[in-house]
């Protein structure tokens, strides 16, 4: 081989090699930065959804940390979120915050760096209504005991169809036993 052949041919793999790395390059920063959605979980606490920025979902554990401000300049944070096994990339703070109008910032420092901000209207924690008394001896299904009243229908209805059955079988068997003449 000459060495022009040899200059041409590591030109060719420096270039593909040059190519190749330029290409990755911008995939791996957008692989590097976090998208964060924050919201108010209907009570007192915040849920924080965290996919990579090109939409894929989080394939590893990340550390963000929440800090908030509220009503009359109340401050929170800043606090280290935990994930939550609902789902991959799912944070929530649990009871966090007072009811009210909170503005919430969220960041993730590096190697995946992101930052989001909401605003999180937070409520205090609402109980189910007391169950309604029920009286003991009071009927809930308007009958007697429950699904008593079907037993003696299905009683009737067998005893019909047994005694149809026997009154074929017993003129069926008349018809086979009359000679033909």
């Amino acid at each position: 081989m000459s060495v022009t052949v040899i200059r041409k041919v590591l030109a060719a793999v420096f270039a593909g090699l040059a190519l190749t790395l330029l290409s990755a390059a911008p995939a791996a920063a957008r692989a590097d930065k976090l998208k964060l959605t924050v919201a108010g979980d209907g009570a007192e606490g915040v849920t924080i959804q965290a996919t990579y920025a090109d939409g894929r979902r989080l394939d590893r554990v990340v550390r963000l940390v929440l800090t908030a401000t509220g009503p009359d300049g109340q401050k929170v944070g800043p606090v280290q979120l935990e994930p939550q096994p609902e789902g991959q990339g799912f944070y929530s703070s649990g009871k966090l915050l007072t009811a009210g109008t909170w503005k919430v910032t969220v960041n993730s420092p590096a190697p995946l760096p992101g930052k989001a901000t909401a605003t999180v209207q937070a409520r205090a924690a609402q109980s189910p209504p007391a169950p309604k008394p029920v009286a003991v001896n009071e009927p809930t299904d308007g009958g007697g005991g429950a699904g008593a009243g079907w037993w003696p229908f299905a009683a009737a209805g067998l005893v019909l169809v047994a005694g149809a059955m026997g009154v074929a079988m017993l003129f069926g068997r008349r018809r086979t036993d009359t000679p033909n003449d």
